[in-house]
């Protein structure tokens, strides 16, 4: 039996080298967890590398392993779009989320740092000013949205249950637009911002459980208000 050649090491790229297609595979996954991207809006490999200042390779890599992820998906005449859920399922990943991220929540609350605190607040600060703005940026409210909650868990010590989450939101993170971007009104009118503060005490003063309580009202909120509007598919 021959023996198998050993792949040359000068010929592998340095550790931890980031290549082009990874580069726009993170920023179109941030583009989706962040709502920026809606239900069914199709994607050209065109306008993914100009949207990203970038050539068609890693813009085909790209999209190919968030198809993988099940975050976009290949329609039969090769066009690809993000998919549209179904009710069935964004009610599944409800369920799931309100587990996973409330269970995130009450660690956070257990293992917060000065430094989290501080993060955390200032996510909160953002979010607020947005609710509160008489010509509020919807983009700049979604993102302070993901930023907050995404300190959060990064303060429950779990890299893990980080990237648990990051897939949920893959999946989520475009319907989280029918709430968001539905109106200044609902932004305003919707509870976020209360359950928000709720969670901030929470975690200020050690208390998992009012923080899980708190993180599950948000969401539950937030899925409420997504079903009534009557545009997820059957």
């Amino acid at each position: 039996m021959e023996a198998r050649a050993r792949p040359d090491p000068e010929a592998l790229p340095p550790p931890g080298r980031i290549t082009l297609g990874t580069q726009v595979y993170d920023a179109l996954r941030d583009l989706l967890i962040a709502g920026e991207l809606a239900p069914g809006e199709r994607l050209s490999l065109r306008t993914v590398a100009e949207r990203l200042g970038t050539s068609m390779m890693p813009a085909r890599e790209a999209v190919s392993r968030l198809v993988a992820d099940e975050a976009l998906e290949v329609l039969p005449n090769r066009a690809v779009r993000v998919p549209v859920i179904t009710l069935k399922k964004f009610r599944e990943l409800t369920r799931v989320r309100i587990a996973v991220e409330g269970f995130a929540a009450a660690e956070a609350a257990q293992a917060c740092g000065p430094g989290d605190l501080a993060a955390i607040r200032a996510h909160d600060a953002a979010f607020r000013s947005e609710v509160r703005a008489d010509a509020p940026d919807l983009e700049r409210a979604m993102r302070a949205n993901r930023d907050l909650h995404f300190a959060v868990y990064a303060a429950a010590g779990l890299p893990s249950l980080v990237a648990i989450i990051e897939g949920l939101w893959l999946r989520i993170g475009p319907v989280l637009n029918l709430d968001m971007r539905s109106s200044p009104r609902r932004l305003a009118e919707g509870g976020a911002e209360a359950h928000h503060a709720r969670l901030v005490a929470a975690l200020a003063t050690g208390d998992p459980e009012g923080a899980r309580a708190a993180l599950a009202a948000d969401i539950a909120g937030s899925a409420a208000f997504i079903e009534a509007t009557g545009r997820l598919a059957s």
